[in-house]
């Protein structure tokens, strides 16, 4: 896919997710099938750059490019800084967040909020098109700020006006928050309302749902957020679902120790290991939910606090696991609803 000036080796998109996409879980998603993943959102706060979080989140030392970055505030003068900022960081996308309805963000009057203020959007995008021109600006939203006002059309083209050169799009409004069902009736008119690149975001979970969002928008893309929360493979059975119009086989058990051991030593690096233990465990969560005996599992889990005592957990857990034959086994996903 040629987007924003980079050429992607699909269309598939891992959605930025505070405290999940850390640099460890976007190299892991791109190993498999990602083609694009985007950052923890970076404040625009310069008070907070000296912070070890935003250390941590403007470090892409061996990411694999393209690296997007997403910044987000309510001021067009601190947003076309951290801009720069993270231009200066080795960021090669530049993402806008509008579309948080986080209420420590939208009390700001940034993330979703700010689509209740159009005049304000359009000095935020031209100030940080303005401020980094060689770097393509990208753009992330809601459908509206709520049901009554899906101005998310309006502002897509807005947006064009002011050099977005693509945007994505999550099919809920802020008050919808992450409740009830995503509608993508709003991502289809915007996509016929602009000529950049759009993509669809929300309740992507399934080879067949990105296909049927696909085919109901006529986005460019799909971005998927919290169905890549342990199942990082994903990806490639989106890749593998859109190229060949057959479902991969979920992995053994075998394979998804290796890939969650993988993820943690690379938590471990990058956080240390007093954080990184921490920080393992809701993804170790992630990784057995739904399998046998992972409910008792994950609370003696979570009393471990040294990496080895950790790793020795998950590796007893998913071994027994694979001695006694278990299998993955997905729930149906409601992309059904889309089919006609």
């Amino acid at each position: 896919m040629e987007f924003a000036g980079f050429s992607l080796p699909n269309n598939l998109f891992v959605a930025p997710m505070a405290g999940v996409t850390d640099r460890p879980f976007r190299q892991l998603c791109k190993r498999l099938g990602a083609g694009l993943a985007v950052s923890e959102m970076v404040s625009s706060n310069t008070l907070l750059y000296a912070t070890d979080k935003t250390r941590r989140r403007t470090d892409h030392a061996g990411e694999t490019e393209p690296i997007s970055v997403q910044i987000a505030g309510a001021d067009p003068v601190q947003m076309a800084h951290a801009a720069r900022f993270n231009a200066a960081n080795g960021a090669q996308i530049i993402d806008i967040n509008m579309g948080c309805p986080a209420k420590k963000v939208c009390n700001k009057a940034a993330g979703s909020a700010l689509m209740q203020d159009e005049p304000l959007v359009a000095q935020i995008l031209s100030a940080v098109v303005a401020a980094v021109p060689d770097i393509p600006v990208t753009l992330k939203m809601r459908t509206g700020w709520d049901r009554d006002h899906r101005n998310a059309p309006r502002l897509a083209r807005l947006a064009e006006d002011c050099g977005i050169r693509a945007l994505a799009i999550h099919g809920r409004t802020r008050a919808d928050k992450y409740m009830g069902n995503a509608e993508y009736d709003t991502i289809a008119t915007v996509k016929a309302a602009v000529g950049i690149p759009v993509i669809a975001n929300g309740d992507i979970d399934s080879p067949e749902k990105a296909a049927a969002v696909l085919r109901h928008t006529g986005a460019d893309g799909v971005m998927i957020g919290r169905a890549a929360q342990g199942r990082p493979w994903i990806f490639r059975e989106i890749s593998h679902y859109l190229a060949t119009g057959q479902l991969l086989p979920p992995p053994p058990v075998a394979e998804i120790r290796d890939i969650c051991r993988s993820h943690l030593h690379d938590l471990y690096a990058f956080y240390g290991e007093w954080s990184g233990v921490r920080i393992a465990r809701k993804h170790i969560g992630w990784y057995t939910k739904g399998l046998a005996g992972a409910q008792v599992f994950r609370q003696t889990m979570n009393t471990e606090d040294t990496v080895a005592g950790q790793l020795a957990a998950v590796d007893q857990f998913f071994t027994q696991l694979s001695h006694q034959g278990v299998t993955v086994h997905y729930q149906a996903s409601c992309f059904e609803e889309l089919a006609a």
